[in-house]
């Protein structure tokens, strides 16, 4: 699907800039993204399946987005938990990204168990948590927020963290690296 395309808006450069940042050297999660982008009629009648999954069933002004969110998951880089998901699932969900840490983030936790999140702690707060146990381990976990009652997560190298919310917001969406400064 790899194609020669027009010079890219701003918008659009930004979330091409996104896919290849999350999913690098996966050209087709860029494409994905840039059909949703440039064509969203012919986008949603291509994953209508998929997108109705989501209540979608014509072009939405975050309709890029969502397929950004979708084309990472279908690569196995993205897992979408719930706003009230235990955090046992919550681990088990990222520990099956092919983007997880080499280095199990929890086996960083101070041996007095200090730094180990609480087994009840609510999810946002486990997620951060989480997300800076990731940050030891140099990976950055991310939420890419779709205004849903559901968090989007991703892992990438943390030497690129600082790239991400300022992508998003260029793409005029929001993202955030979590256990950072950031939330």
């Amino acid at each position: 699907m790899t194609e020669r395309r027009p010079a890219l808006t701003p918008a659009a450069e930004a979330l091409a800039a996104l896919a290849g940042l999350l999913a690098p050297g996966r050209a087709a999660v860029v494409d994905e993204v840039l059909f949703a982008y440039d064509d969203p009629d012919a986008y949603v009648r291509t994953h209508a399946e998929r997108l109705e999954d989501r209540g979608i069933d014509a072009p939405i002004e975050n309709l890029a987005w969502i397929a950004l969110v979708d084309a990472l998951t279908a690569q196995g880089l993205l897992a979408e938990v719930d706003w009230k998901e235990g955090s046992d699932e919550i681990s088990r969900r990222l520990r099956g990204l092919e983007s997880r840490p080499t280095v199990d983030p929890w086996s960083h936790a101070g041996a007095d168990g200090t730094d180990a999140a609480p087994l009840d702690m609510d999810t946002a707060a486990f997620l951060n948590d989480a997300g800076r146990l990731h940050l030891k381990v140099g990976v950055a976990l991310a939420v890419l927020d779709i205004e849903s009652d559901c968090y989007p997560l991703v892992c990438f190298p943390a030497e690129r963290a600082s790239e991400l919310t300022p992508l998003a917001a260029r793409a005029g969406f929001y993202a955030a690296v979590l256990g950072s400064d950031q939330l």
